[in-house]
């Protein structure tokens, strides 16, 4: 049996927020998958607790059509639904009032031993309300965890309040604030990558690496929630937490090893090594767009504010659906190696992908006929078809003298490793109940990023400046192509469309 089948300890799993699109549609697979390869223990249970007035019956049939929904071909099986729906439970309760919550106390007598992990799949605002409640009614015992979702909230203030809040009923050793980007194989094998073959280390710097790029795009516009992206936008959405994380996996320094606080002590030097963007710089350094009409996959799509209904006393949203920026880390390893970011909604793929461009040779010993020598190249897709994948020069076979060609060294997950590898919720929810933390955010992390992420905000007010439209379907607003090419360098979108 593998490590990421072995059984967990027995725990009890509260869903708050558990008929909520995030429970249904990930969380609640997540735990039926482990399940099903063994991961539970018979004495482990599974919780919902939302103020919707179900009854259990109702709650598993809703239940069963989300797995039968969101599994993949062949995932969903009777026998695992027996097993997995006879621990599932539901307690109607309010995070706002009293209601519902002795019949949760009364559920959960008599199971003070076991591990118990209340996650807060809620908006941000009721971290604290739900933390308070779970101590006056002493649900909180020494082997409890609780999880917050991001976004932790949505400035520095409101992140350092809630983090206050739920600190004040949870040891941080306690608080798992999750972020399932960093769950993903790909995202963890940039520590293989890196720290495990000794061909990458040494050049893994401002010496050898030109720039680096990392790309978050999706097809998908609001999907039905214009009223929190409205009061959200990209920077709040996807770069404080997703970006950044992957940004301090690339850029950390190597940390003495895997322990917990060791991984987490490297990537909040990343965090407190970036440069400021501020007013002086906003403009050089940062693109804000917003999707108008267009076509994605060959079908039309409306513009985000037709999408979102987003309007206010009649005037057009300025909410960001595309954010690029140029971020430079300011330490011996990386300075002058810019790190251009970018994510948006509505693009022409649905791709995450990071690109270390290595520099150009100093000098070509080729003949002028033998072909353009391009940097090489190391990109590792995060999804769809996760892959790391090395870009070398070579000979193109054949007679007739030198002729030069780009040629890959791909490493497919799908095709070497043939077995199925866990999802990213899957590895972090019994992460929580085996009480580590490695892939979770410490608390200085989030405020460190919130404080970064805060200055562009900021001058983004102070400037006034409107987003720049993009049409659905393409790369984004073109000034996120001048903000690169202004350094002489390109986004790599051509590879990303073409997978």
């Amino acid at each position: 049996m593998t490590a990421h089948t072995a059984p967990v300890e027995t725990f009890d799993y509260l869903v708050f927020g558990g008929t909520g699109d995030l429970a249904l549609r990930k969380l609640l697979p997540a735990l039926y998958l482990r399940d099903k390869a063994g991961q539970i223990t018979a004495e482990s249970r599974i919780m919902a607790v939302s103020r919707s007035q179900l009854d259990v019956a109702e709650y598993k049939a809703k239940t069963e059509e989300a797995l039968r929904r969101h599994l993949h071909a062949g995932e969903f099986d009777e026998a695992t639904w027996e097993r997995f729906g006879a621990r599932l439970d539901y307690v109607a309760a309010d995070a706002t009032s009293t209601q519902g919550w002795d019949e949760l106390q009364a559920h959960l007598q008599g199971r003070d031993g076991v591990v118990r992990v209340f996650y807060l799949a809620t908006s941000p605002e009721l971290f604290g309300p739900i933390s308070e409640r779970l101590q006056a009614f002493g649900l909180v015992t020494e082997k409890s965890r609780v999880v917050l979702e991001k976004p932790i909230g949505r400035d520095l203030e409101s992140a350092k309040r809630i983090n206050d809040e739920v600190g004040g009923v949870f040891a941080e050793e306690q608080i798992y604030r999750i972020d399932h980007y960093l769950g993903k194989e790909t995202v963890q094998n940039l520590l293989a990558l890196r720290f495990a073959n000794s061909l990458f280390e040494p050049v893994w710097d401002a010496g050898h690496v030109d720039h680096v790029q990392i790309t978050v795009a999706e097809t998908v516009g609001v999907e039905g929630r214009g009223g929190y992206y409205d009061n959200s936008g990209a920077l709040r959405d996807m770069v404080q937490n997703h970006l950044m994380q992957l940004l301090c996996l690339v850029g950390m320094e190597p940390p003495v090893s895997l322990d917990q606080e060791a991984v987490r002590d490297e990537k909040i030097k990343v965090l407190r090594s970036l440069k400021p963007i501020g007013v002086e710089n906003i403009a050089a350094c940062t693109v804000r767009g917003q999707y108008r009409a267009g076509a994605v996959n060959g079908a039309a799509v409306g513009s985000y504010a037709e999408e979102a209904g987003a309007s206010s006393g009649g005037k057009p949203s300025n909410t960001e659906t595309f954010v690029a920026l140029k971020v430079e880390i300011e330490n011996w390893r990386w300075s002058g190696v810019p790190f251009y970011l970018r994510t948006g909604k509505r693009m022409p793929a649905k791709v995450s992908e990071i690109v270390i461009q290595f520099r150009q040779v100093p000098h070509s010993i080729f003949p002028r006929g033998a072909g353009e020598i391009t940097p090489n190249l190391l990109v590792v897709r995060l999804q769809p078809d996760e892959s790391i994948r090395l870009n070398l020069m070579a000979k193109d076979p054949g007679p007739g003298g030198m002729r030069l060609r780009e040629a890959s060294l791909n490493l497919s997950f799908a095709e070497t490793f043939k077995s199925r590898f866990p999802d990213a919720y899957e590895r972090l929810l019994m992460d929580v109940v085996r009480g580590n933390p490695t892939l979770f955010m410490r608390r200085d992390e989030v405020e460190a990023a919130w404080r970064w992420t805060e200055s562009i905000l900021d001058a983004w007010a102070l400037r006034g400046d409107t987003v720049k439209p993009y049409i659905a379907g393409t790369w984004g607003p073109s000034q996120s192509v001048a903000l690169i090419e202004r350094d002489g360098r390109t986004w790599h979108d051509d590879a990303m469309a073409a997978g």
